[in-house]
């Protein structure tokens, strides 16, 4: 009893609480997993960290080819609604997250910036690399040529995939070759043609028919241009071609106007249109500009970002001279060509002790 009258209870025993480990606030970050289709067909699957910019996934794919000469090359991704046929290079200096941000995490090696001369390339497996992108082209039709080119490209194709030509292994027909691509639209004819060249190459090593293969293929008209669809001033379709040399303005793959690097004294884009401020001819007085109209704003910049790393990487002797050259090519953003440029990716490979 209390003073008051009341009851008390007795001195309750402490309660033994079980101890709860502090959650760790910093949650384990499960990587990204990537699948990346190589040029030979394969599927290469590469995990790197969520925050990991692209030149980690890029720099994992490279070393698993042995590359070197990495600067040509790049990957590919589709994103947004114009995934369908619209495919994006993924920037080595940002997020993978932050540029492909729905879809399966899915991207393609390929040829970036296409070497004026592929038989100077210093490494074998770049040329293969190489031999294997146009091989892409050809078959899937980015890369129109004539039948006889395609006849002569295949007949060196054969001659590194298979080597010479054996009446015993290979038989007296067709079938050895019947299942290899080599065109959109193949006949019997082609492989007839393609067949009766293989067998004049008897001698020839693989480098040596890759070798022959790039020869020929860097004479093809469209070799190495990006073309991209536009309409001109007078509304009538086009295609707009990215190259070594500059800017082309084709029509049923035609050239039919050209703007070399030189003439460009400004690349711009503003809303759906592409500009170029083209440098006064001999005999003239002022600048001229010249609009092209993309379908969408999007596609505007996508062109205007492209012919900025092809003039850098193709014209400047370091990315770092472009800064010295405010007039171009700028307009609405501050992106800048960040890689090494043609010279000093021939000097690196140059210098590398392989």
């Amino acid at each position: 009893m209390t003073k008051n009258g009341g009851t008390t209870k007795p001195d309750a025993s402490p309660v033994v609480r079980p101890q709860v480990q502090a959650e760790n606030k910093s949650r384990v970050q499960h990587p990204l997993k990537c699948k990346v289709l190589l040029l030979s067909g394969e599927e290469l699957e590469v995990s790197v960290g969520k925050q990991s910019v692209g030149q980690v996934l890029y720099e994992n794919v490279c070393d698993y080819l042995d590359l070197l000469e990495r600067d040509y090359f790049g990957l590919q991704y589709t994103e947004g609604p114009e995934s369908e046929h619209v495919k994006y290079w993924l920037d080595l200096n940002k997020k993978v997250t932050k540029q492909k941000k729905s879809g399966k995490m899915y991207f393609e090696f390929a040829l970036k910036f296409y070497p004026p001369d592929p038989t100077q390339l210093a490494e074998s497996v770049t040329r293969y690399l190489v031999c294997l992108q146009i091989r892409r082209d050809i078959i899937s039709g980015k890369l129109p040529c004539s039948q006889a080119t395609q006849v002569m490209l295949g007949s060196y194709a054969v001659q590194a995939d298979i080597g010479d030509y054996d009446p015993i292994d290979h038989g007296t027909d067709l079938d050895y070759i019947r299942d290899m691509p080599f065109a959109p639209e193949q006949t019997d004819d082609m492989l007839l043609k393609i067949a009766a060249l293989h067998k004049q190459h008897k001698g020839q090593t693989p480098e040596q028919a890759e070798l022959h293969y790039l020869e020929y293929s860097k004479k093809i008209s469209l070799y190495g241009i990006d073309l991209h669809r536009a309409k001109d001033s007078d509304y009538v379709e086009i295609m707009l071609g990215v190259g070594a040399t500059g800017i082309s303005v084709y029509r049923d793959n035609l050239r039919i106007n050209r703007f070399v690097w030189p003439k460009i004294l400004k690349i711009s884009y503003r809303r759906n249109k592409f500009l170029l401020r083209i440098r006064p001819a001999e005999f003239e007085k002022f600048e001229s500009w010249i609009a092209f109209r993309l379908p969408t704003n999007k596609m505007a910049k996508r062109l205007w970002k492209i012919s900025v790393e092809h003039h850098s990487f193709l014209r400047l002797r370091a990315a770092d001279d472009a800064k010295k050259r405010t007039g171009f090519p700028r307009f609405g953003s501050k992106y800048r060509y960040s890689g090494r440029t043609l010279y000093q990716t021939r000097l690196n490979a140059s210098m590398a002790d392989r």
